[in-house]
């Protein structure tokens, strides 16, 4: 119990270093800042593209050097720094590269979490959820704590101080570093007979079925970003949420994250098996774009957030279920970095420049049409459905017998 409540509340605050700035930092900088659209999607692809960059070296230094939470407590204290330097900043340019660096030292600590929780899991299928939904209630709390922080300033604009939900992230971030050096200790495996790990993880992608699920995987996470950089704009200028109110309403979706992982991820992994919680997981995007597009009535747009919980929990933490199941043993912290690297890294950077190039696209005199911009996820997730549904089965065979050991 003491190992699960401290796993607990490292996803608690690692979740809530990103979520106090991922869901409303767009609507900063384009309200605020008079960022375009295209500026728009460079800043939200650094940390994929750092995801790409540096979660093998994470990954390496892990399995092979030193202890995971070690790594991860240094990582995450010089984030912190970087953050509200980050927060003083309003130039593009400048934010740009501050951004870049912090990323790349964020990044590695996202799979890094991930693969602690599992090595230090009995069983990954039936107890990781109840760990990782701490991750969603902390993104919940930073999104609260900063609605809080700008109704008890009353901010007309709704931004209480430059750079807010940065500073909240570098305080996340500062406690986050500190308590990592108290997280059970997680050695790397010096004796494993093969030394680079993530070219070991490499090798999973000549199987035909871990394939698929990996370039499904990419596409569906391009997707991710019309959520993710472009719903606090298009909630703030079509559908009429006030500023003040952003970062609270867009927390529906993690609501929605906690009951989804706390009560219907493992009932679904027994009940249908992991290629059917993967297929419904895919089926809800296109639901929840459908909705924006039609962008009316606005109870139900807001009410659509919800769909999150299912679009994000069956498939994504899903997909890392899936491949802490597969991973040979002497390498976990690399496979999960290799994921990682697929759907946060090459996904979300490619999805960040697409998003924000097709909002301009859709864009004439300083106006966004929204109807244009998000039927484009739709038709890309339908794709992906059918796509997944036809050419993916699920291995029964695990390549490593024993999946989690303590």
């Amino acid at each position: 119990m003491s190992v699960k409540l401290r796993l607990s509340a490292m996803m608690f605050l690692e979740y809530a270093i990103w979520g106090s700035w991922a869901p409303i930092l767009s609507a900063y900088l384009q309200n605020n800042l008079g960022f375009s659209g295209s500026q728009l999607g460079v800043i939200f692809s650094l940390l994929p593209l750092a995801t790409i960059i540096s979660p093998f070296l994470g990954g390496q230094l892990a399995d092979r050097y030193f202890a995971s939470e070690k790594v991860i407590g240094v990582l995450q204290l010089l984030g912190g720094v970087l953050l509200v330097l980050i927060a003083n900043i309003t130039a593009f340019q400048p934010m740009m590269w501050l951004m870049l660096l912090y990323c790349l030292v964020y990044a590695p600590t996202l799979a890094l979490t991930n693969s602690i929780a599992f090595v230090n899991l009995q069983s990954s299928e039936k107890e990781f959820g109840a760990i990782r939904v701490w991750g969603t209630i902390g993104w919940i709390a930073a999104g609260w704590a900063l609605a809080g922080w700008r109704w008890l300033v009353k901010s007309p604009e709704g931004i209480a101080m430059k750079g807010d939900t940065l500073i909240l992230a570098g305080i996340f971030s500062i406690i986050m570093g500190l308590y990592s050096f108290s997280l059970p200790h997680t050695p790397p495996k010096k004796d494993a007979a093969k030394p680079w790990a993530f070219l070991e993880a490499l090798k999973m992608l000549k199987d035909k079925n871990f394939l698929i699920f990996a370039l499904i995987s990419f596409v569906v996470a391009t997707e991710l970003q019309f959520y993710y950089v472009l719903t606090s704009p298009f909630l703030t200028q079509q559908v009429g949420v006030s500023q003040k109110s952003i970062s609270f309403v867009m927390t529906i979706a993690q609501f929605a994250e906690i009951f989804v992982m706390a009560f219907m991820l493992s009932w679904a992994l027994r009940k249908f098996g992991m290629r059917l919680t993967l297929t419904l997981g895919i089926l809800a995007w296109p639901i929840r774009y459908i909705i924006f597009v039609i962008g009316q009535p606005s109870w139900l747009v807001i009410a659509s957030l919800a769909l999150h919980g299912f679009c994000y929990v069956f498939f994504f933490t899903a997909a890392y279920i899936y491949v802490d199941t597969i991973a040979p043993k002497d390498i976990r912290h690399s496979a999960q970095s290799l994921i990682a690297t697929i759907i946060l890294g090459f996904g979300n950077f490619v999805g960040s420049l697409f998003c924000g190039w097709i909002q301009d696209i859709f864009t004439k005199n300083n106006v966004v049409n929204w109807r244009g911009t998000f039927l484009v996820p739709t038709a890309l997730t339908i794709l992906c459905l059918v796509i997944f549904m036809i050419f993916f089965r699920e291995s029964h065979k695990k390549t490593a017998p024993e999946i989690i050991t303590t």
